[in-house]
């Protein structure tokens, strides 16, 4: 058996090796080769004298898992099976029901619905509190754990319960999992002259979609005179795709940096001058499903005056996970950096503030107070130059009508211009 412990300790080399020598450097107090004692004797003593027998490799899988979730709610060990999920995320599709998720406070908690899943068709929210799954409790659960329960074959059901403020009790929802699409940008034209580009996540293609987006309303709208960005309810994705979208509408200066313990995690991202200009004004809107990468994108034109920010506060994730591969397939996810603004503000547990607050209005709400207008008296005359609607316009009206925060910043963004020529 004092082989085998011997063997284990080496194997817990491999794994922590790193910690301790980071340990020295920082000129801890702590002895990690006691820790690692500690952990090899309670470890002998599950082998010994747990009721069933256990492997080895599961127990150690176990103690890492425990070890990264005792750090922060973004930090994990990622299985072999985990790992590639989560590389197939960035790149193809997932069957699930469409969230991300976090621990917040100790609950598992919705950071945003994706648009057009299931999850976001059964009306989840942001700041959703899970509090089971299957009639499972979620207390004390991995983030890991949690998508394992989620995801599933397409067609195959999955009940949450769920608590909201404003609940007085649990609901149960029940959605049936489908193919989750990786598609990340939507766009239309809202009206001659101003297009809307929503971005749903970041993955790999997000700037590259992004820009056939904007070459496509450039084309529609000559000129194209202002931009809606849509970034509500969009729980980030990768650091990298972010810079490239905020570097599509800069072309210099910083658009975000990292700080970490160690010098080789601190970074600066700039913007490069672009070749084809977009020489309009923007706004983004936001809401508390808007972050981390997202709020990179909004925090950057924001703090180079770029665009106006409107809707809610964000949901204030402003750390930087790194994946770290392991040599059997399994990988690290560690919280490597905290990212800054331009300016220098980290909004980590703070959120980006808008620059003009708009609450979300329920379509219902708007319906208890029509408006008559010329238009909808019965036997109007018809405006002469009126053009006949085509399916294009008919669709963004429809999205006008049942959102209220659209429509304000499209009457912001078509102010801008007549703001701009006024003489003081």
């Amino acid at each position: 058996m004092k082989r085998k412990v011997s063997v284990i300790i080496l194997l817990l080399w491999t794994f922590f090796g790193c910690s301790c020598i980071y340990a020295k450097e920082a000129n801890r107090k702590e002895d990690p080769y006691e820790a690692l004692k500690l952990f090899s004797q309670v470890l002998e003593l599950v082998e010994e004298n747990y009721v069933k027998e256990v492997a080895t490799k599961d127990l150690i899988y176990g103690a890492i898992e425990g070890m990264l979730a005792n750090l922060d709610p973004h930090s994990s060990f990622l299985k072999p099976e985990d790992y590639k999920e989560l590389q197939i995320e960035t790149k193809g599709s997932f069957t699930g029901i469409g969230i991300e998720i976090t621990i917040k406070d100790g609950v598992l908690t919705v950071v945003a619905p994706i648009e057009g899943t299931p999850a976001w068709k059964a009306g989840l929210k942001s700041g959703d509190k899970i509090i089971k799954i299957n009639g499972k409790p979620t207390k004390g659960i991995s983030l890991m754990e949690a998508v394992k329960l989620l995801r599933g074959p397409k067609g195959t059901k999955v009940t949450i319960s769920i608590f909201r403020e404003g609940f007085k009790e649990l609901k149960d929802i029940t959605i049936v999992r489908d193919v989750i699409p990786i598609k990340s940008v939507r766009f239309q034209t809202l009206e001659p002259g101003y297009g809307y580009v929503r971005i749903s996540s970041f993955q790999e293609k997000t700037a590259k979609e992004l820009r056939e987006a904007l070459q496509k309303l450039e084309k529609q709208n000559k000129p194209l005179k202002g931009l809606v960005l849509d970034l509500r309810n969009n729980p980030g994705g990768l650091l990298e795709a972010a810079v490239e979208v905020a570097d599509e509408f800069l072309d210099e200066g910083l658009i975000v940096y990292t700080k970490g313990r160690r010098k080789d995690q601190n970074f600066e991202f700039k913007a490069r001058p672009n070749r084809h200009k977009h020489a309009y004004p923007i706004v983004i809107l936001v809401n508390a499903g808007t972050a981390s990468a997202s709020e990179i994108v909004a925090g950057a034109l924001q703090d180079h005056h770029r665009a106006v920010i409107l809707g809610t506060k964000t949901f204030g994730k402003g750390s930087v996970q790194t994946i770290i591969p392991l040599p059997d397939g399994s990988a690290v996810r560690l919280t490597t950096a905290q990212y800054y603004t331009p300016s220098g503000r980290s909004i980590q547990a703070e959120g980006i503030e808008p620059d003009l607050e708009i609450p979300e209005i329920k379509p219902d709400c708007l319906r208890n107070h029509p408006l008559i207008r010329e238009k909808d008296l019965e036997g109007h005359l018809e405006n002469p130059e009126k053009t006949s609607d085509n399916e294009t316009t008919t669709k963004a009206q429809d999205l006008l009508k049942k959102d209220f925060q659209l429509r304000e910043a499209l009457k912001v963004l078509k102010s801008l211009k007549a703001f701009s020529q006024i003489k003081y």
